[in-house]
């Protein structure tokens, strides 16, 4: 029997939810989930204020279960591995989280090696050489000694994505990488993105809101519905644009242009 494009598209994945329901007691945020991320995607997590995108992600990286359904990394059920398995799998996930969640009292450096020390046998030289890397690979050569209040908040946010890449993880979770950024910080942090998955062949996961994140780095998403509680859209951001008939999935990712028009044209 030959198989179906989602069939293939689902063997092909990296991560694949599979009818998955999120909720908190008998609050459903949202239900039948299914969506596949394939390997070296920029997957984008998009949708309206409160439709559960940083609880998806939450999901995703191992923090909450869901109320019903699957998620697998290479086609192993992570909710129903045992727990050192699914300790396993974590190591091959780095995580930014949308403060940037640097320790205060720790150096830049020493917040990098955390994962680090706690993780591997490296020596304190060889953990040293690896810190290095990592914050050359984010511009940050030179900063090894400063603190988190001593850096500016871009700068937090790049020393948060090489703490993520210190373990050399196939999987990157993004959480709003760009809230608080300036637009110029937040385009250098897209470029940064790209250039990052492009040369270590990462699969990337974002949960962002940004248009300009969207269309810049975004190559398959996922749009969840906070009035039906479920996906309405899913697929590269650009062909949603161009092609989806859904009013809610054109307001979102067209929010601000009639606006800027009907302004244009009342100023002439």
């Amino acid at each position: 029997m030959t198989a179906t494009i989602e069939e293939e598209q689902e063997r092909d994945a990296h991560i694949t939810a599979r009818d998955l329901t999120m909720a908190y007691g008998d609050f459903v945020i949202q239900r039948d989930l299914n969506f596949s991320v394939r390997r070296g995607d920029i997957f984008i997590i998009m949708g309206g204020s409160g439709c559960g995108k940083s609880t998806l992600l939450r999901h995703l990286i191992g923090l909450k279960a869901p109320a019903r359904g699957e998620v697998f990394f290479n086609e192993v059920n992570f909710w129903k591995s045992e727990t050192e398995e699914q300790e396993r799998m974590k190591r091959n996930f780095g995580v930014l989280f949308q403060s940037g969640a640097l320790f205060s009292s720790l150096t830049i450096a020493e917040n990098v090696a955390l994962p680090l020390g706690e993780y591997t046998d490296l020596s304190p030289a060889q953990i040293l050489e690896v810190v290095s890397y990592k914050l050359s690979l984010v511009g940050l050569a030179g900063f090894e000694e400063f603190y988190p209040s001593e850096i500016s908040g871009g700068m937090q946010k790049r020393a948060g994505l090489a703490r993520a890449m210190a373990m050399d993880p196939e999987i990157l979770f993004f959480d709003e990488p760009s809230a608080g950024l300036d637009p110029v910080s937040a385009r250098l942090l897209d470029d940064l993105i790209l250039e990052l998955r492009d040369s270590l062949g990462a699969t990337v996961v974002v949960v962002t809101h940004e248009l300009a994140s969207i269309f810049a780095i975004g190559n398959n998403s996922v749009f969840l519905d906070p009035e039906t509680k479920t996906m309405i859209a899913g697929g590269d951001p650009k062909r949603l644009l161009a092609e989806s008939r859904d009013p809610k999935v054109q307001n979102f990712l067209t929010r601000g242009e009639k606006g800027e028009s009907d302004i244009k044209e009342n100023n002439e």
